[in-house]
């Protein structure tokens, strides 16, 4: 097949945020994903001799990227929140970061795909939520490549088999396996995944009192918006808290004039098909980019708050690094 260079990178452009998002499904990791869509686009080119287009440009670049992934992941450790390594921790429990754990990542929704584009039915099919990516990696790379291909992309088994490498039975054996984990990992009641939606008009208020509250270090207002059993954590640090009252012991440690004397200004975004904020640490008269919480918000109260202290993502959020004064905070929810 004679093709130039110009008019193939733009063909395999149109599918560059669906591969992103499967990448990263595969991976658990944003910073791995956009990499890999570059090997992806590579290897494609350099084996565009043999593509027949019998398949579909799409579904051999899914084909390619699938199997750049499961090179990746040969031999590597799963990616991790701090609850996958240990019990809960003591609200006065500091440990040293550690940046030798391949963890977790999140993924800015403005990059997911449209609704316009190609791939946006496979991504409102299977969400992204951080629970999702969280169950996923427990499962050996082939089989989280086979429930990925098969429940999300819809493939065939033979299709997937023929992708893999690999039979019809040794595929649909990967998925019963991998099914059977995904039900030991999942939250309760969310077996059945349903797809993300925009948030309500109660998540909005939520959230807008979850940022107040964080922004006045208020101890008071902010237990008012936690769930009794709500879960917190900050990689790269180890330790996470379960319990309303740990995580707003934590913060108001982390507020105290005698700790730390912590105070933030938020923005809010969407990450993994969440509400979220973008938390600014003041320094002298500036607030610079310190974390990106996740939230999950369940019956008008949140229940989890995963904040990632990687501020290099702060650009592909579309986040500045930098809040001033003349910047405002607590903007309306997205």
């Amino acid at each position: 097949m004679t093709i130039e260079h110009d008019a193939f990178a733009a063909m395999v452009e149109t599918h560059r945020r669906e591969l992103r998002v499967h990448c990263y499904r595969m991976l658990g990791s944003f910073d791995e994903a956009e990499d890999m869509v570059q090997e992806t686009f590579l290897r494609a080119w350099k084996g565009i001799g043999g593509f027949e287009g019998r398949s579909g440009l799409r579904a051999w670049l899914y084909r390619i990227a699938t199997n750049a992934c499961l090179d990746a992941l040969d031999g590597r450790a799963r990616r991790v929140l701090p609850a996958d390594l240990r019990p809960p921790s003591d609200p006065g429990a500091a440990l040293p970061a550690r940046t030798d754990i391949p963890w977790l990542q999140p993924f800015p929704d403005r990059l997911a795909p449209d609704d316009a584009e190609p791939g946006a039915a496979a991504v409102a099919r299977e969400t992204i939520e951080l629970a999702f990516l969280v169950a996923i990696q427990h499962l050996p790379p082939r089989q989280r490549a086979a429930v990925l291909l098969r429940d999300v992309l819809g493939w065939r088994p033979g299709e997937i088999a023929s992708a893999l490498d690999g039979s019809v039975a040794s595929v649909n054996s990967a998925l019963q396996r991998a099914r059977a984990t995904l039900r030991e990992h999942l939250p309760e009641r969310r077996v059945d995944w349903a797809p993300s939606t925009p948030p309500t008009a109660d998540e909005r208020t939520v959230l807008r009192r979850y940022m107040a509250a964080m922004e006045s270090a208020d101890p008071d207002a902010l237990a008012a918006v936690l769930a009794e059993d709500v879960r917190t954590a900050m990689p790269p640090w180890p330790m996470w808290f379960r319990g309303r009252d740990a995580m707003v012991a934590a913060l108001r440690a982390s507020w105290s004039p005698d700790g730390l004397g912590h105070r933030f200004r938020m923005l809010p975004t969407r990450v993994n098909g969440q509400p979220a904020v973008a938390a600014y640490l003041r320094t002298g008269e500036d607030h610079r980019a310190f974390a990106i919480s996740v939230l999950r918000i369940e019956h008008g109260l949140i229940t989890e708050a995963i904040a990632f202290h990687e501020t290099h993502l702060f650009a592909a959020f579309g986040l500045p690094l930098l809040l001033t004064d003349d910047v405002p905070g607590a903007a309306p929810s997205p």
